[in-house]
């Protein structure tokens, strides 16, 4: 069932639309009187597609669809109507976005609803051309072509579609972030809000203001009533990156805000404002190994870890790198102003023989425009890499700079994905090989070091 909104001036036409549109088809209508109106509520709900009158006070149709962005008309269908025979006014606004027009004195009801099924069957196709746009990597901010970034583009659009909160893992510098923007743009809340917090960024004692807002007078310096993140983000989506670095007291006030859907801003009295956020969270740590000493709620931790998204380190995938590394010299390249430079093989097999445990991804690109610098003609050669890239003994150091809990977590998973393999996935047979006591404590111990069961498995 789609949502339709029917745009007229006149209370009659526009009640009368929505009225035979209702009774023929299975769509939910709703209407405005107006542009201004139209537009306040296309902010507000999730409308799929707008019958709209052209020739209307305030605000008229073709304002209307000058005053809608590009990325909101990929998003929903506009079918555009007069009464005065005025095909002008309706050839410009299909220029300006609009799917189709009719003459209401011309159009019986029976071909209205095949204009709008149309509509809305082409949205459709249009929505899944750009899913698998975004599969296949030509239509996706997560650059890369190895079968470890194909398969995270498959489970964002799977946990995309359901409104469930999200647990993203990452080492830093992975991409949590565009995982988190990915699975926003494929949500059903994608013309809400997206709201970005990072939580080890805060001061402790400004954390829970900035996410919950305060009333004018809360305290020092509160001079006038400041809606926090949580607002912000109301109907949309808010990240909270790098939540193990929230307090935990903060943490208590969180899991409650996620329990009753509601907040209190500082200062207000005990006055709730409910919410209609989806909360995904981020965390470059292990948040069961926070859990267990007890630096995160344990409580907390299941309410917002219905969903596991684990991206893999840049090491783990190498083939991204070349991709990886041509997008940033094209993209820094044009911020520079600088015709397009071209990567000698070499190069490019010195990149990835690299370990990149610094700072994954954002390191390259950080290394990206070093060379570039470097670079006077046209080509990056091997000598424009920095030498700790080049040289092998910053690979094998760059392994002791790691604290021992890193270490231990990375010989656990290479131990335990190794037996499983061995043993074709089978979850007894590889407890009794590694002569772990039951199959439910070797469970426990994959959930802990992020490992899930390969689809074909």
């Amino acid at each position: 069932m789609s949502t339709i909104l029917v745009v007229d001036d006149i209370k009659g036409v526009r009640e009368q639309y929505a009225y035979d549109i209702n009774r023929k088809t299975d769509h939910e209508v709703v209407t405005a009187s107006n542009g201004q109106e139209a537009l306040d509520l296309l902010t507000k709900e999730a409308i799929d597609l707008v019958v709209l009158d052209l020739e209307m006070p305030v605000v008229d149709g073709l304002e209307m669809l000058e005053q809608m962005d590009t990325k909101l008309l990929d998003d929903i269908s506009v079918i555009v109507y007069t009464a005065q025979g005025n095909f002008q006014k309706c050839v410009r606004a299909i220029k300006l976005g609009a799917y189709n027009f009719f003459d209401k004195n011309e159009v019986n009801l029976d071909q209205l609803i095949r204009i709008i099924e149309n509509a809305l069957e082409q949205r459709r196709l249009m929505q899944e051309n750009r899913q698998l746009r975004h599969l296949s990597g030509r239509d996706s901010s997560l650059i890369g072509e190895s079968q470890q970034t194909k398969a995270l583009r498959k489970q964002i659009l799977k946990v995309a579609a359901v409104p469930s909160n999200v647990v993203i893992l990452g080492e830093s510098g992975t991409g949590k972030e565009v995982v988190a923007r990915e699975i926003h743009r494929f949500s059903d809340r994608s013309e809400k809000p997206f709201i970005a917090v990072n939580c080890a960024a805060l001061p402790e004692h400004l954390v829970e203001s900035e996410l919950f807002g305060f009333e004018k007078g809360a305290f020092s310096g509160a001079i006038r009533t400041t809606k926090g993140k949580f607002e912000a983000a109301n109907g949309g989506i808010l990240l909270l990156d790098e939540i193990s670095e929230m307090p935990l007291s903060v943490q208590a006030k969180l899991l409650r805000v996620l329990q009753e859907n509601e907040i209190n801003r500082l200062g207000s009295g005990g006055r709730t404002i409910p919410l209609d956020v989806r909360v995904l969270a981020a965390s470059n740590r292990p948040l069961e190994q926070e859990m267990e000493e007890g630096k995160f709620r344990e409580d907390l931790y299941y309410r917002i870890c219905t969903h596991v998204v684990r991206i893999p380190p840049l090491r783990e995938r190498p083939d991204d790198v070349g991709p990886l590394t041509i997008h940033f010299i094209e993209r820094t390249c044009e911020k520079f102003g600088f015709p397009t430079k071209t990567l000698h093989p070499e190069a490019l097999s010195i990149l990835q023989s690299y370990t990149w445990e610094k700072n994954n991804v954002r390191e390259l690109e950080n290394i990206v425009e070093r060379m570039i610098i470097q670079a006077d003609g046209e080509t990056i050669l091997p000598e424009h890499v920095p030498a700790d890239i080049r040289s092998p003994r910053t690979r094998v150091t760059s392994a002791t700079n790691k604290s021992y809990q890193d270490l231990k977590y990375e010989a656990e998973r290479h131990i335990l994905l190794q037996a499983l393999e061995e043993n074709d996935w089978h979850i007894t047979n590889t407890a009794r090989a590694l002569d772990i006591s039951n199959h439910s404590n070797l469970l426990k111990m994959m959930r802990r070091l992020e490992i899930e069961r390969p689809e074909n498995q």
